[in-house]
């Protein structure tokens, strides 16, 4: 599982504040689908394929995010 955090995001050209709020999107997700565990605080990264179906994009590669 590939995950991404906010400064990944902010990579793609998004602000900061965006960037934190689409990782935010993705942790309530998580825990809507039972994956519990993203309801830390502490956790700021979420797998990427949660930010794919968020955003409308999709990555080939690890590079594409970074």
């Amino acid at each position: 599982m590939i995950t991404i955090n906010y400064k990944d995001i902010m990579n793609l050209g998004f602000p900061r504040h965006t960037a934190r709020s689409i990782i935010k999107q993705a942790k309530i997700q998580l825990v809507n689908r039972g994956l519990t565990l993203y309801a830390n605080n502490r956790i700021g990264t979420v797998p990427r394929e949660i930010v794919e179906e968020i955003l409308g994009l999709k990555f080939t590669t690890k590079g594409d995010i970074v």
